[in-house]
C-alpha cells in the first residue's frame, strides 16, 4: 500500500497579500478551511503543512496542531527543498500538493485525482487536474521519485519557489498526465480565479462562503458554479486577475538567473 501524504504549502509571507493565509473567512482564518476540506479526502492518509522557520510562522504551525495535522518548518525560498524534507520525513510515496491559499478546493475532485493516479501507478510520474477546471482547484499528485529528482535537478529560482515546475515542463523525462474531464461538452471554466492572491480574491471568496457555507458542511464546485450563475456579479469583484502572477514573476526572476549565470 501506498502512502499518500497531502502537503499543504503555508506561510504568512506571501508579497502581494501578507498573512492571507490566517485571514478571516466567515470567522475562521483561510488555512483551517484547507484543512479541514482536505480532511475529507477519503485517499490521503496524512495530512502535512509544510511553513518555514520564520518566527511570524509559528502561528501557521500552531493553526496546523489546532487542526490536528502534522507540521514541517523548512526554507521560505526553496519550496522544493520544504516539500522533500517534508515528504522524506513523513515516509511519502505518492505527494498531494496542495497551497494555502485555495479555500475553495474540492475534496472530490482532489480524491479523483489521487485515485485515478493510484489505479495507474507506474504509468505517470505526475498528475494534475482536468483541463477547463476553475483555478483554485488545483491539486497535483507526483511520486516521490519524481520529486527527489526533481530535488536534485532543478536550479532556476522558478522551479525551486513553484515545486514542480521542472517536473512538468520534461515531458521527455517524466510520465506527465491529467485526470480526465468529466465537463460537458462546451464547458469551460479555467478563466475563473478561484484562489487567493489579492485583496479583490479574497473579497470573493467571502462572498462565496457568505451565501454556500454551513457549519459542519461542504460545498463543491458545482455549488460554486450554480451560485455564480445565479449571481453573475460576484464575478466582477476579482475579474482579470489570473492566480498565476507569482509564476510569471519567478520566470522574470530565471532570465536574471541565467543571464548571471552566462
Amino acid at each position: 500500500m501506498k502512502k499518500v501524504v497531502a502537503i499543504i504549502q503555508a506561510r504568512m509571507g506571501s508579497t502581494r497579500l501578507p498573512g492571507k493565509v490566517l485571514m478571516d473567512i466567515a470567522g475562521k482564518p483561510m488555512l483551517w478551511y484547507v484543512i479541514e476540506r482536505v480532511k475529507r479526502c477519503k485517499k490521503v492518509a496524512s495530512i502535512v503543512v509544510a511553513t518555514t522557520t520564520k518566527e511570524e510562522d509559528k502561528a501557521v504551525i500552531e493553526l496546523a496542531k489546532k487542526c490536528g495535522v502534522e507540521t514541517f518548518a523548512g526554507s521560505e525560498e526553496d519550496v522544493l527543498d520544504r516539500y522533500y524534507q517534508a515528504a522524506k520525513k513523513f515516509n511519502a510515496d505518492i505527494i498531494v500538493r496542495i497551497t494555502a491559499d485555495c479555500p475553495l478546493i474540492d475534496p472530490e475532485v482532489t480524491d479523483k485525482i489521487i485515485r485515478y493516479f493510484i489505479e495507474n501507478f507506474g504509468k505517470f510520474d505526475h498528475f494534475g487536474p482536468p483541463k477547463g477546471y476553475p483555478e483554485g482547484l488545483d491539486t497535483e499528485v507526483f511520486t516521490f521519485q519524481a520529486l527527489e529528482k526533481a530535488w536534485l535537478e532543478a536550479k532556476k529560482p522558478s522551479e525551486r519557489e513553484h515545486v514542480t515546475p521542472y517536473i512538468w515542463s520534461n515531458p521527455d523525462m517524466f510520465k506527465l498526465g491529467k485526470l480526465p474531464s468529466d465537463l460537458k461538452e462546451g464547458e469551460d471554466y479555467s478563466h475563473l480565479h478561484w484562489s487567493v492572491d489579492e485583496e479583490r480574491d479574497l473579497q470573493f471568496v467571502r462572498e462565496v462562503y457568505k451565501r454556500l457555507y454551513r457549519e459542519g458542511e461542504i460545498f463543491h464546485m458545482r455549488d460554486v458554479l450554480n451560485l455564480l450563475h445565479e449571481h453573475p456579479e460576484l464575478l466582477e469583484i476579482n475579474k482579470g486577475l489570473t492566480g498565476y502572477e507569482g509564476y510569471m514573476k519567478s520566470l522574470k526572476e530565471d532570465e536574471e538567473f541565467l543571464k548571471k549565470k552566462k
